[in-house]
């Protein structure tokens, strides 16, 4: 199995917006904690740039990243935007001054959310809104999620979004969202070790419908194993490449959105799209998923 550089194209269901499979997540852009500038806003606009000029067609941001840090970087470095250029962002939470991610999951929040998002962005619509259900953390809770899709169905009617997905969600909440809206992409927490949702993305691949899975190296708690160090060495690349080609073999309808401040890191990140790992290769990595840290 090859891929093309970014690992190939892929188009989002029943809409026009097509994208490489390497994708960037623009959080890490913000301060320490997700709060406040960047040390360097300058370094920040240059990643940015650097991802569009490299092929990036994706673009994973949210207005409570900082709050508004990111989505005013993203359109200081790239407004007005190069055609082909998907935007995704999201909504579910608000940042209070103590720093907290609080939810924000009323009608009226969606939609000051929307606003928010569209004014600093500079955009009149939004390609994709993601609904990001809190859960328990990084995990979904049962729970439904009607009232949020409903409020989303009606500001794609009013023109204000394009297209509707989901985040943090169980096969459940997709389903209910589903039966309202058509939903182009499911967001969720998965890696080589976080393999909850394995069944689902088998599903999602039946229905031509992506998934993009959060902290694709391990997020604030870095992937770390010594069968994925001793392969990498082997591989002559590091860990975290390797973790990102396993996801591009993982199955086609996997979009990745690895974040990054460091313009090395986002070629390190964007070179994994080159990677080939053999069959013997995903079976040694296959073997971590519930493995305890560090095997």
């Amino acid at each position: 199995m090859t891929f093309p550089r970014l690992g190939g194209p892929f188009t989002f269901p029943g809409t026009t917006l097509t994208v490489q499979r390497i994708g960037y997540g623009a959080m890490q852009l913000a301060g320490p904690g997700v709060w406040g500038p960047p040390r360097d806003p300058e370094a920040a606009v240059a990643v940015l740039r650097a991802a569009v000029e490299a092929g990036v067609t994706h673009i994973d941001t949210s207005d409570y990243y900082g709050p508004h840090v990111t989505n005013e970087l993203i359109r200081r470095a790239l407004h007005p935007y190069p055609a082909g250029l998907v935007l995704v962002t999201k909504l579910g939470a608000r940042r209070l001054p103590d720093r907290s991610w609080q939810p924000a999951l009323s009608p009226a929040d969606l939609a000051e959310g929307v606003h928010g998002n569209l004014q600093r962005l500079g955009l009149d619509a939004l390609d994709i809104v993601n609904y990001r259900s809190m859960g328990s953390g990084h995990g979904p809770q049962e729970g439904s999620i009607a009232e949020q899709v409903g409020a989303l169905a009606d500001l794609r009617r009013q023109g204000l979004i394009r297209h509707i997905g989901v985040s943090n969600v169980t096969a459940a909440q997709l389903a209910e969202a589903q039966a309202i809206t058509p939903i182009v992409c499911v967001q969720n927490h998965y890696n080589l070790v976080q393999r909850q949702d394995d069944a689902l993305i088998d599903d999602l691949a039946r229905q031509g419908i992506p998934y993009v899975p959060f902290f694709p190296l391990g997020g604030f708690t870095p992937l770390q194993s010594t069968i994925l160090s001793d392969l990498a060495a082997r591989l002559d690349r590091t860990p975290m490449q390797v973790a990102l080609a396993w996801l591009l073999h993982r199955s086609p309808n996997l979009l990745l959105i690895p974040g990054t401040s460091s313009l090395a890191h986002l070629q390190e990140n964007l070179a994994a799209g080159q990677l080939v790992l053999t069959t013997g290769h995903l079976a040694e990595l296959d073997g971590l998923a519930g493995a305890p840290a560090g095997h």
